[in-house]
């Protein structure tokens, strides 16, 4: 990696606050570009064109990440006097259509929520925990590494909120509803109380890897195909639900701490796809109508 891309790299975690995910994707995508056209600070407009070649048997939305890592790095080579060329305007900008989030309907939910409530009957650690899980990621719409990572000072005690670590060390208040309270004072019997995490681990807390794992294998008891489950689904379920249920987006936007409301507009797409789909379903002219 050069000294460059390096420089630009602290720059995002000093300025911006990126988070390692953030800084680790930047990268890859920036280390890939210099094997092509080595030291990105001094290379030549053709050299930058050229990449749409190199790129050709990418997916669109790869080749618009890595254009905008690449468009990011020149305005900071150009701020920074490395660069009096901005070679932004040389790179590939595939016409991309962004894909709707994966999403899970409310049977889906409902089916999820009915094992795992079952399973925590038993009292035993782990399916308390499980439940807990799934409360917060689709009754908040946390994040997979803001939920693993919470830590115990986090969790409400007057209020009914948690205080959320965010992208960018952004922090916001998330609303903690009754019945995941309940959960939640369940599982603080039971959790490793030495631990300053609410999801304590060997390894100092819950992996996102281990929380995958969990929901893959809850969905497979619940009679739901496992590649249909991930936290992002449920956070993306929580997302579009709340919206359908009549939510201001603005408020919404609060709710999954997104920066831009631009990141939120996205759900009010899939809602668009919904009603699409109720219309060529149940219209009196759709060739192939359902009834209820």
């Amino acid at each position: 990696m050069s000294a460059g891309v390096d420089a630009f790299l602290e720059m995002l975690a000093a300025e911006r606050g990126a988070a390692a995910n953030t800084l680790a994707a930047y990268r890859r995508d920036l280390d890939g570009a210099e094997e092509l056209v080595g030291d990105l600070s001094h290379a030549t407009r053709d050299q930058i064109v050229d990449l749409a070649g190199a790129w050709a048997d990418l997916a669109p939305s790869t080749v618009a990440r890595k254009s905008s890592a690449l468009r990011q790095f020149f305005g900071f080579a150009v701020d920074e006097n490395w660069r009096e060329d901005d070679l932004s305007n040389a790179l590939p900008r595939p016409g991309a259509r962004r894909s709707l989030p994966k999403t899970l309907s409310h049977k889906e939910i409902e089916n999820l929520f009915h094992r795992a409530e079952l399973e925590a009957e038993s009292g035993k650690p782990t399916a308390v925990r499980q439940l807990l899980l799934l409360e917060l990621l689709y009754g908040s719409g946390l994040r997979a590494s803001e939920l693993v990572s919470l830590p115990i000072s986090a969790v409400p005690r007057d209020a009914p909120l948690l205080t959320v670590m965010g992208k960018g060390g952004q922090a916001r208040m998330v609303p903690v509803s009754g019945r995941t309270q309940d959960v939640l004072g369940q599982w603080l019997d039971l959790r490793d109380a030495k631990s300053q995490y609410l999801f304590p681990s060997r390894n100092k807390h819950l992996s996102r890897v281990r929380l995958f794992q969990i929901l893959k294998e809850l969905a497979i008891r619940a009679d739901i195909a496992p590649e249909k489950i991930s936290p992002h689904v449920l956070r993306h379920a929580f997302a579009t639900h709340l919206l359908e249920g009549g939510t201001d987006l603005r408020v919404l936007q609060t709710l999954l701490g997104h920066a831009d409301i631009s990141t939120t507009q996205i759900y009010t797409h899939v809602d668009a796809a919904r009603l699409v789909a109720l219309v060529n379903t149940r219209h009196p002219l759709a060739r192939n109508r359902t009834t209820d």
